[in-house]
């Protein structure tokens, strides 16, 4: 009906990666992710991603992206 198959959706749009500036905002967009929809108040929280893997090589803090809970408002796309 909606002509949706698989794991496209309507709103899906191809991306190519521009740079390594533009390769690191990607990484941090999905790191933040688990945040941004409410799933963990810290990234770190988060078991599932590979902002640990970055943590244990030194590129990333383990407190990077901070804490919901210290932030008071609200924000949305």
């Amino acid at each position: 009906m909606k002509r949706e198959k698989g794991i496209w959706q309507r709103r899906y749009w191809e991306h190519a990666i521009r740079d390594e500036a533009d390769l690191e905002r990607h990484i941090d967009y999905i790191h933040f992710n688990p945040v941004k929809h409410g799933h963990v108040t810290r990234v770190v929280d988060w078991p599932h991603s590979s902002f640990h893997r970055f943590v244990q090589r030194g590129e990333l803090a383990i407190d990077w992206g901070g804490d919901m809970k210290d932030i008071q408002g609200a924000f949305g796309e």
